[in-house]
Parts: structure tokens; C-alpha cells; sequence
């Protein structure tokens, strides 16, 4: 199993360490609701180095990321970044990912770590229609995400930068605690905060500063019930190589304006399902529990769990594009009642 650069300091502050996409990670350090509610109301800080990173370069880097990703990468300008889908040939989803723009012709993209290799080889194959380079640089990065309302002060008192000029989706080189740095002002959790592209031999010390200077080190489950309240999709549950993600909340993304691979397919895919968020009056929704309606079984549970802010049971699902509610989520063979909410399920800044 592989590690992080930050294994040993997880261990030195108690993390409870889990097989994560092939990787040990801390599923929490305390309690996973307690660091859910230290990233809403102040500060925590995420280990995600486990997440896959390729420099795309090259004269023809624009043309070819514009028919490998659904969002329209020429208004991308250099120092922002825009989140996206990696598409299939049929329509689906690859992976979804983070791209960032670092110069003219480089470009940074963030992909799940489950999709590495996955994403390397369809990324490759793309490629060859085009003057251009895919570098996996995974194993040469580290990445820690600084989430909440605090992150931006924590940071600001470890950095030169002035980070109140700095806008979402901006990404910028500077020092932090001494050390070089890229940093972006996005994350995974509905919160204000920064991504850190580091040097795995700088990751230890700078994970440490931050800590010293306020933020709480949170784990995998945190992560995951943050992102479940703020609405976001995670891949293999609400995006999967199956999904046509016009029939998604997350249809945004893509511009049907410019050619991507797949287009065709994904235009004439019909949506036959929607996805929608569900609160539960009672019980702990799971991934796979059965959506109903007073004529019987309507959907599935593609993630769920407890919200810490709302105090109960939430569910992103996807159910009949024609069903009607009342709508039920079968929790250990009894009918829930759940209640259709919009996403995100709480209020975000």
C-alpha cells in the first residue's frame, strides 16, 4: 500500500489510518463530526495527496483539452482554474476533475485517485491526434487542502501573498512557512479555502505550520459528509462512466457550443433519471438503499450519510425522471418518509 509524505505526522497526531484507492489515509483523527464542524465554523486541514496530478503541455494544449473535456477551456486564462469532465466515447463521465491554467501552453489537472491510470491511458490515447505532452506527476506532489472560514487567515499569517486579492478559482505561486508553493483558492467542502501544491519534502513542515497556527487535521470521513452537504457528486457514485451528465445537476459544465469527444452520443442520450436530494425524518440513509414511492421502487441512494449541521440523515439519489413523491428511502427494511431538498442541503458561503 502506498503513502502519503505526511504518513508519520497522521500518526504522531492520532489519525485512525484506512486503505483509501490503494492508499493509507486518516479516516479521522477524533471524531468525524467534530472536524466536519471545525471546517464549517473555523479551519481543518486535509491530506490529499493521494489525488493524481498531469502537466498537460505542448503547442497544441488548448485544442486538445478542449475536445478532452466538457467546459470550455479558451476562457480559461492563466492563474484561474475550472472544474470539468473528462468524457467517454459514449457520452459518459471518465472522471471529473480540476483543471488549472499556468501558463500560455500549461495546463495542471486534478483527477480522482481511484482514475489514475485509468485517466493517464485515455488521456494518452487522445493525445496522439495532437502536438502535445501528458505527464503524470502524481508521485512528485503532494497536495493538502485548507478548508473554512478561518482557512484564508491561518494561511494569510504563513505567506507574503496578499490572498484578499485573490479570488475562487485562482491559482498563484507563492512561499508559505519558507517553503515554495502553489496555491489555489478551491477545495472539495463548500467552504472558503486553499488547495497547496507542494514538494513532498516540504509537505511535513508546512502541514505542521498550519496546524500550529490554528488549523484541525481532518480525515477522509469529514471530507466525505462535507462534500455530501455541499451538494458535490463523487465519482462512482453520482458520475460513473454510465452517467449522461446533462441528466445531472452538474449539466453546467458542459458547453455544448465547442466539440468534445463524445458529443454526439451525450446529446442523444435521453434522461431517464434525475438526481435529487433527500432528508430523512428518521435513520442514516447508505449508498444503494432503495428510493420509493407509494407505487414502489423509484431510485437508489448513490451517497448518503448524517449531515452534523441539519442533525439528520441526507441523501443524493437518483430517482424516475417521471415519479411523483411522497418519496420513501428503505432504511433496514422500513419506509422512511424523505423529503425532496435543493442542493446544497445547508447554506454555504
Amino acid at each position: 500500500m502506498k503513502t502519503t509524505p505526511l504518513y508519520q505526522a497522521h500518526l504522531r497526531h492520532g489519525g485512525r489510518m484506512v486503505a483509501f484507492a490503494g492508499c493509507a489515509l486518516p479516516l479521522q483523527y477524533t471524531s468525524i463530526v467534530e472536524e466536519h464542524l471545525a471546517v464549517r465554523r473555523k479551519a481543518g486541514l486535509f491530506d490529499v495527496s493521494h489525488m493524481g496530478e498531469f502537466l498537460i503541455r505542448g503547442e497544441e494544449a488548448l485544442p486538445f483539452l478542449q475536445w478532452a473535456t466538457v467546459n470550455d477551456v479558451g476562457k480559461l486564462k492563466v492563474g484561474r482554474a475550472q472544474y470539468s469532465m473528462l468524457p467517454s466515447e459514449r457520452g459518459g463521465v471518465v472522471d471529473d476533475i480540476y483543471l488549472y491554467r499556468l501558463g500560455e501552453a500549461v495546463y495542471l489537472m486534478v483527477v480522482n485517485a481511484a482514475n489514475i491510470a485509468k485517466d493517464l491511458d485515455h488521456l494518452k490515447a487522445l493525445a496522439r491526434g495532437f502536438r502535445v505532452e501528458v505527464e503524470d506527476v502524481s508521485e512528485a506532489t503532494a497536495l493538502l487542502a485548507l478548508q473554512g472560514p478561518e482557512a484564508a487567515a491561518i494561511l494569510q499569517s504563513l505567506t507574503g501573498a496578499d490572498l484578499s486579492a485573490r479570488r475562487k478559482n485562482d491559482v498563484f505561486e507563492a512561499q508559505v512557512a519558507g517553503r515554495p508553493a502553489r496555491l489555489a483558492r478551491t477545495g472539495y467542502t463548500g467552504e472558503d479555502g486553499f488547495e497547496l501544491f507542494l514538494a513532498p519534502e516540504d509537505a511535513e513542515a508546512i502541514f505542521e505550520a498550519l496546524l500550529a497556527a490554528g488549523a484541525r487535521p481532518c480525515g477522509l470521513g469529514a471530507r466525505d459528509t462535507l462534500r455530501l452537504e455541499a451538494g458535490f457528486p463523487l465519482y462512482g457514485h453520482e458520475l460513473t462512466e454510465a452517467t449522461n451528465p446533462l441528466c445531472t445537476p452538474w449539466a453546467w459544465v458542459v458547453k455544448r457550443e465547442k466539440d468534445f469527444l463524445g458529443k454526439e452520443a451525450m446529446l442523444a442520450s435521453p434522461c431517464r433519471e434525475k438526481l435529487v436530494g433527500l432528508v430523512l425524518e428518521t435513520g442514516i440513509p447508505r449508498e444503494g438503499y432503495a428510493v420509493l414511492s407509494e407505487k414502489g421502487p423509484v431510485g437508489r441512494v448513490t451517497s448518503g450519510g448524517y449531515s452534523p449541521l441539519l442533525e439528520k440523515g441526507i441523501a443524493l439519489a437518483y430517482v424516475e425522471k417521471e415519479a411523483e413523491g411522497p418519496f420513501f428511502v428503505e432504511v433496514r427494511g422500513r419506509a422512511v418518509p424523505a423529503s425532496i431538498s435543493p442542493l446544497p442541503f445547508v447554506p454555504l458561503k
